[in-house]
């Protein structure tokens, strides 16, 4: 049985952080969902499709077979049981994000028991980077390219 992780998130835009996450995860998962959540209530920066050709365009054609991107809406654990996935991929830049995970996956566990959570580390050199600082950074007119894949250019 092939092992098969979601990686959720909005990915606006997707950063080197998540790139590595992903590129790490495929040594423990035979196939990683990329999960572009689109809450309603939150507005967005650049449209999923565009979110979507840079996702795909950060990974070279030896990852193809193994990541798959889709949009979704509602609830990830909703997603993962239409997607027949046991497992969510995580990262974990620092405390405050572990509690917030943490919370997420006693709620995700509570609402469907089969799901597992694996959480990875960020690599130190990019635990400060998150896309909300990024999307401040390309807002003010700053140089944002060193924290988004080559993929990323506006």
């Amino acid at each position: 049985m092939k092992k098969i992780a979601i990686f959720p998130g909005t990915f606006d835009p997707i950063t080197i952080g998540h790139c590595d996450i992903v590129k790490r995860g495929l040594n423990l998962f035979d196939k990683i969902i990329i999960a572009i959540g689109n809450n309603l209530g939150k507005k967005n920066m650049f449209s999923i499709k565009k979110r979507k050709i840079w996702i795909s365009k950060s990974f070279s054609k030896k990852y193809n077979k193994k990541i798959e991107i889709y949009s979704y809406i509602g609830l990830t654990i909703s997603f993962c049981k239409k997607k027949k996935v046991n497992f969510i991929l995580r990262g974990i830049r620092n405390q405050l994000d572990f509690e917030f995970e943490k919370n997420i996956l006693f709620i995700n566990n509570e609402l469907y028991k089969k799901i597992e959570t694996i959480f990875l580390i960020s690599s130190h050199k990019m635990s400060y980077i998150n896309s909300f600082l990024v999307r401040s950074i390309i807002k003010n007119g700053g140089d944002y390219t060193k924290f988004v894949p080559n993929s990323v250019r506006i």
